[in-house]
């Protein structure tokens, strides 16, 4: 605790508030919203069906694929950043033959993409391990009792799920909001365009410490709320008695 503790106690406390002002601290609280909010929720929009496909699916290359899905979360953040600009950037991969994608690199869009690659694989190892917790025997009542496969997915499979996947989306968010490296490499430290929280820390450390200290204060913060809200949601157990039963939800289909 001492750390996160010298953070608060370094500067009079007046100071520290202060600096929190500064354009610098506003521009970058600015961008790491938008790029946190568009970055989570595409991993929430394409991970779930992807965790589900791979925690109910039994297929030749399935432990390959999960691999793959896997690999960013061992991945140096400075690697990832390199395979990002030389997929997406102007003369990458794609973006040499499709010029639209030579526009992602250096602008809010790259700082998204980098989210999406470093944060999202928690997200995904997390839903998958959810969704395999998910009693099998409750998925066939719900299909014998006449319940399409889409209308079992959200009825049952996804509410009893719901504490890994809200464990995995936490993560994943305190992740993307504390990414650095691949954010850096493909997109730069440009104030007001892709400057994260993170970024203006490092980019503040030279030529104003109380200012990196204030933004250090945020992230700490954030860090906070995210790990009372898990908590909180990990607690809230809705009550058996108040609960449908499968009977009630699907004997009428």
């Amino acid at each position: 605790m001492l750390p996160v503790l010298a953070i608060f106690v370094h500067v009079p406390p007046g100071r520290l508030l202060a600096q929190l002002s500064n354009p610098v601290v506003h521009d970058a609280l600015v961008v790491t919203v938008r790029t946190s909010v568009v970055a989570q929720a595409l991993i929430l929009l394409l991970g779930t069906p992807l965790a589900y496909f791979l925690a109910t699916r039994r297929f030749r290359g399935r432990a390959l694929l999960i691999t793959l899905v896997e690999l960013p979360i061992v991945l140096p953040p400075a690697v990832a950043g390199i395979g990002l600009l030389v997929a997406f950037g102007r003369f990458g991969l794609l973006g040499r033959h499709f010029g639209v994608w030579s526009l992602v690199s250096f602008n809010w869009l790259a700082v998204t993409f980098a989210v999406l690659l470093v944060a999202g694989p928690f997200y995904v190892r997390s839903a998958i391990s959810a969704f395999e917790a998910v009693d099998r025997d409750l998925v066939a009542a719900a299909r014998t009792l006449g319940a399409r496969p889409l209308r079992t997915f959200f009825r049952v499979s996804l509410p009893l799920a719901r504490s890994g996947l809200a464990a995995g989306e936490a993560v994943a968010l305190a992740r993307g909001i504390g990414e650095f490296g691949a954010t850096i490499m493909f997109a730069g430290s440009l104030q007001g365009r892709t400057q994260t929280l993170s970024l203006a820390v490092y980019a503040e450390f030279d030529r104003n410490f109380d200012v990196a200290l204030a933004i250090s204060a945020v992230l700490v913060l954030l860090s906070v709320a995210i790990l009372l809200a898990l908590k909180v949601s990990a607690l809230w157990q809705p009550s058996r008695q108040s609960s449908p039963s499968l009977f009630a939800r699907f004997g009428s289909s």
